[in-house]
Parts: structure tokens; C-alpha cells; sequence
């Protein structure tokens, strides 16, 4: 089923639709934070030399960001409004990084190329070569089969490259009524609009703005421009969030098993401590594949 038909059905959040929305509100500071976020999360100051996926890259914020650092981008996204999102912020700020037909035509790991494909077809990515970063933030819980996805994605990685992923946790409580406000949100979009997102968002907003005060801060500056970690914007959180369908979670425990599986161990974790939320990960290949009769890599060396 095509993604337009996905939607028209109720069975797709129209995230593309969201960011669009959220980069009229683009500013630099955003992205300076979207900068802080990869370096973070990746441990390194900057990308030169390598060549990094952005799997399934919805603002184009984070293939912009990447590209500042020094990175040969490939943007990738299901959504065709989220490939328009990619391709508007590499005209108005990357106006040199000619969109190029074939990526793998690139002799070395220069320019910003935008295209739209599915992380669950393999012969798609198959297309695009190794990289030495993908990086799928928030991305493949929403593509209705997500170890699909991320064993696709795992093909994606060079020997020695690095994959970095953010899944929705796990809880055993709150992720079955979470999975049926979201299912309810995208089915009927315009109360997920006028009546869920505004309870959820202001019931979450109302519990922040009490711990910050708590704590001493002001509760207002979470939602300016830099009150997001990662430069994101608390509104359209709460709309991706409630209306954010397909929707699936995962344990730590089960994301590393499936890694290690085929032949990744762990460098980097931050979860989000049995609560709400992605858990993020970041995952080295090994340099050779993993051969019969070797011990599986240790998750937490």
C-alpha cells in the first residue's frame, strides 16, 4: 500500500505535514542545538571525512546539522513532504550541494543528496553503499515493522561504522494505552488535533512546568526556541507524539540482542529510565563479519 493511500486510510501519521509546519519557526539556534545533539551522541567534534545516512531525515534539521560538520549526507524519508522539507533547507542554506542522481556515483564523502525511499526496501538501500554513519533518530518505531527496519538499516553500516538509533521504550503499562491513543488520534485526525493533542499536551506541559518550578526554573523556556534539548519544538513534539502511527516500543535488553546478533557492539546508551520516551543507542560494526564458531561481541564493552 502506497504511503498516500496509508494516509487517506487513517493508518499514517502525516509527519511530513509536522515539520513542515515546525521549520517555519527554523532559527539558528536550532540548529547550532541540532549540532550539539550529533556531537553528543556520535563523541566526535565534527564529521569530516565521513559519509553519514540519514534514515528516514522528517525537518531535515539533523542532514543539515551533519553537513555543517563536515559530513557527505544522504537524507533519506518515506514521506514526500519530509523529502520536501530536506530538499527546501538544502536550497535556502546548502545552495552548493548539487543534488546528485546516484549517490554511490560519489568518489568521496562530499555533498547532500535527498531522496525518497523506504528503510524497508531492501534493494532501495541496497542501491545506496556503506556508510560510516546512520543515524535513524525516532524513525524506524514508526514504520509498522520495526526489526524489519532495522536489520535493513544494520546492511547500511560500513565495517568499522557506526549506527545510531533512538526506539520508543517499552512500559508495560502505559504503552498499550499509548498505542491505542495514537491508533484513535490517526484515525480520527481531527480530534487527534482539536481535542487529544491539546489534553495530552497540556497535561504533560502542566506536570513540566511543576517540576521546573520545583527545581527552580523557569517553566516558560522549555518552549522557546532553545528550551528543547536537540532543537526541537515542545508543540510539534506533542503532535507527532499523540498522532505519531505506526507505533511500536522496545526494551534495551531486546535492541541490544538483535545488534550484537549481527555483529555490533555497543559504544554509546542513554535510555530514558523506564519512562516515556526513546531510548538512544549508538552501535559499532565490526570490521569483519562475524564468522562461525565466534563468541558474540559484549554489548556494554
Amino acid at each position: 500500500m502506497s504511503w498516500e493511500n496509508e494516509l487517506g486510510r487513517g493508518e499514517r501519521f502525516a509527519f511530513g505535514a509536522n515539520w513542515r509546519d515546525f521549520l517555519r519557526r527554523f532559527t539558528p539556534e536550532r540548529l547550532r542545538q541540532a549540532e550539539g545533539s550529533l556531537r553528543a551522541l556520535l563523541g566526535r567534534d565534527d564529521l569530516c571525512g565521513l559519509r553519514l545516512l540519514d534514515m528516514g531525515s522528517g525537518s531535515g534539521l539533523f542532514s543539515l546539522a551533519a553537513r555543517r560538520l563536515g559530513a557527505g549526507v544522504v537524507s533519506c524519508d518515506y514521506d514526500p513532504d519530509s523529502v520536501a522539507c530536506a530538499e527546501g533547507l538544502r536550497a535556502a542554506l546548502r545552495p552548493d550541494d548539487a543534488p546528485k542522481p546516484n549517490p554511490t556515483d560519489e568518489t568521496g564523502p562530499t555533498g547532500w543528496t535527498v531522496l525518497r525511499g523506504s528503510v524497508l526496501d531492501r534493494e532501495f538501500l541496497a542501491g545506496l553503499g556503506g556508510f560510516d554513519v546512520v543515524y535513524s533518530w525516532g524513525v524506524l518505531h514508526h514504520t509498522g515493522d520495526q526489526w524489519t527496519a532495522l536489520d535493513n538499516l544494520c546492511g547500511c553500516v560500513a565495517p568499522g561504522g557506526l549506527l545510531a538509533i533512538a526506539l520508543y521504550n517499552r512500559q508495560p503499562f502505559f504503552t498499550p494505552l499509548h498505542t491505542a491513543m495514537k491508533h484513535a488520534a490517526c484515525r480520527w485526525p481531527l480530534a487527534g488535533r482539536l481535542v487529544i493533542a491539546p489534553i495530552y499536551g497540556l497535561g504533560v506541559g502542566a506536570l513540566l512546568a511543576m517540576a521546573d518550578l520545583l527545581r527552580g526554573r523557569n517553566p516558560l523556556a522549555r518552549h522557546k526556541t532553545s528550551g528543547l534539548p536537540r532543537g526541537m519544538s515542545f508543540w510539534h513534539d506533542v503532535r507527532d507524539w499523540v498522532g505519531g502511527w505506526p507505533f511500536e516500543t522496545s526494551t534495551p535488553e531486546q535492541v541490544f540482542d538483535f545488534c550484537r546478533a549481527r555483529g555490533f557492539a555497543l559504544r554509546g546508551l542513554r535510555t530514558v529510565g523506564g519512562k516515556s520516551g526513546c531510548n538512544e543507542f549508538v552501535f559499532e560494526r565490526a570490521a569483519r563479519p562475524p564468522a562461525a564458531g565466534d563468541p558474540p561481541p559484549c554489548a556494554f564493552c
